[in-house]
């Protein structure tokens, strides 16, 4: 599979998915989670992909969202293919690797936790804009976060939404390693074909293994953290928000309670 926004090529057992979105900062659309869920279920089945590898595009890896068509979706969240991609990756049995350079936002850096192993560009920005934008944290944030670096500092990048660098996420906890911008994807490659040249169901059951625990907490997280960011996507705080930004201004949530 191959469509203009997301590019999907298998080499030497390796299945990159690229965001190609770069005149949108490779926002995601739903049907750029469509073609993601379906690239990994293809995956999974395959004898043939030992390894996935996300990466972006020169200078961008994510910027989250496309929130003019995230907002003009219908229906329940729950059934939306942006759901569907995150259950898919959620328990994705073969080991994932990211490549990460200039911007990860929003999900941009909530799916980087769902990876095994994650190398970052010395520009790259992660942030978890959530409660600026309105809404909640999501794709199992609210409970990795605080697992992996603790509850303040957790709680410093979702409540604040502030940005940081590659070098304090690799201090977080959150990336492998940081590299100059021209080298992080070969170094990803390069750990990518280290694992496809690992024994296939020793690495699949090393991972669920050191998963397993978290499974059921993974879900229930997911679970309610859609509830909760579906309801936030109708209500007021992030129409302020997005009218905000289309006006160039800071939003103004001094009328809420």
């Amino acid at each position: 599979m191959s469509a203009q926004n997301i590019v999907t090529t298998l080499n030497e057992r390796i299945l990159t998915i690229r965001f190609n979105r770069p005149e949108k900062k490779n926002a995601i659309t739903s049907a750029m989670y469509a073609q993601m869920a379906d690239a990994l279920l293809e995956a999974e089945a395959s004898p043939e992909v030992r390894v996935v590898l996300f990466a972006g595009t020169a200078d961008t890896f994510c910027s989250g969202n496309d929130m003019q068509d995230f907002l003009a979706a219908s229906g329940s969240i729950h059934d939306a293919p942006v759901a569907r991609f995150m259950r898919t990756l959620a328990v994705f049995t073969k080991p994932v690797v990211a490549a990460v350079n200039g911007p990860a936002v929003g999900i941009g850096t909530t799916l980087l936790l769902h990876c095994d192993l994650v190398y970052a560009g010395e520009g790259a920005r992660l942030q978890l804009p959530f409660v600026s934008l309105g809404v909640c944290p999501e794709f199992c944030s609210s409970y990795l976060l605080p697992r992996i670096m603790g509850h303040v500092k957790a709680a410093e990048l979702i409540l604040l939404g502030e940005a940081i660098g590659a070098q304090k996420a690799c201090e977080l906890g959150l990336v492998n390693a940081v590299v100059p911008a021209a080298e992080v994807e070969a170094l990803a490659l390069q750990k990518a074909q280290r694992l496809a040249q690992q024994a296939p169901a020793s690495l699949r059951v090393s991972k669920m293994l050191m998963k397993r625990f978290n499974d059921t907490a993974l879900n229930a997280s997911l679970t309610v953290e859609l509830d909760y960011f579906g309801e936030m996507l109708r209500g007021p705080e992030i129409q302020e928000a997005v009218a905000a930004f289309m006006q160039k201004r800071k939003p103004d949530f001094s009328g809420f309670n």
